[in-house]
């Protein structure tokens, strides 16, 4: 890996950055040269206090390299701390370029099991995190636009799911919110781009906690597998963050070390003239859905 430090001088927030992807993530900024936000609840999976403080470590580290990190411990499913969150990063190195939203947590259930509680808890921190931490860094960009000596070259990196593009049993929670996720990002890279800021979302394959905790998953193959490893989504939040992504914005990127690519995602299929009578609603829609493509599927192939 080299890292030429395309990030210098730009001042970045990864949140849930104390393991996993969002550590890869603030590693990966913090060598290109980007002062970071190390983000993180200290919190495990199941929501207890996490002992081992890797946030913590993580701001030691990245300090111990030659770089500039600062801590916060804010929960971005709590609309106020998200906006504390977004004034840390301007307190701290008086200004804010990249917001990468990466926290999240699993409750996997199937539909007919799944609880309230289960529900509000991944939908807490991936949709209104993502939501909240987004709505605080244009409100901060938008009140700087106007500025046109000093133009804006922000970003918002978002984290999706091939569970929220294609679907999966068991992660009706989690396929809602990270398919929410990318809506948001649309509708952000449309109100943005005016003010200098594009919105995008990776749709990382990486071996993590989270992962792990998935039913059927093989945790420790994975783990030892280059395949799943969280740097390959890194480069490309390096280059979403950094002044080569340029004008890129709207889009869904999906990456793991066994590809790169991007998805596509809707888009407006066969038609014809609208019918009343159900007979020829039948008819009309059965001649659609001969012509329609199939679903794409979460391991490739359709369905």
């Amino acid at each position: 890996m080299t890292t030429d430090r395309h990030c210098e001088g730009r001042v970045a927030i990864v949140t849930g950055a104390g393991q996993g992807l969002g550590a890869a993530h603030a590693r990966r900024l913090a060598r290109a040269g980007a002062m970071v936000v190390v983000n993180d609840l200290g919190v495990l999976l199941d929501g207890g206090q996490d002992a081992d403080k890797p946030a913590v470590r993580l701001v030691e580290e990245i300090r111990a390299d030659g770089g500039e990190a600062v801590l916060s411990a804010h929960d971005v499913s709590r609309w106020d701390q998200a906006g504390e969150l977004v004034r840390t990063a301007i307190e701290a190195f008086g200004r804010l370029d990249i917001l990468v939203n990466n926290a999240g947590v699993l409750r996997d259930r199937s539909l007919a099991r799944l609880t309230e509680a289960e529900w509000d808890a991944v939908i807490a921190v991936h949709l209104k995190g993502t939501a909240a931490t987004m709505h605080h860094a244009a409100e901060h960009w938008r009140s700087l636009a106007s500025d046109d000596e000093h133009p804006l070259d922000a970003r918002i990196i978002n984290t999706t799911s091939v569970a929220g593009l294609f679907g999966n049993p068991g992660q009706t929670n989690y396929a809602a919110a990270k398919a929410g996720i990318v809506a948001m990002t649309l509708v952000a890279a449309l109100e943005l781009s005016q003010h200098g800021v594009t919105a995008n979302c990776i749709s990382p394959g990486a071996a993590t906690r989270m992962t792990a905790s998935i039913p059927g998953r093989d945790a420790q193959a994975m783990s030892v597998d280059d395949t799943f490893s969280p740097r390959w989504p890194a480069a490309i939040v390096e280059w979403l963050a950094s002044p080569m992504s340029a004008g890129v914005t709207g889009r869904v990127f999906m990456t793991s070390g066994r590809s790169l690519g991007i998805a596509q995602g809707w888009e407006r299929g066969p038609s014809t003239a609208p019918v009343e009578d159900v007979a020829d609603v039948d008819t009309a829609l059965r001649g659609l859905l001969a012509e329609a493509r199939s679903n794409s599927a979460m391991r490739g192939g359709t369905w």
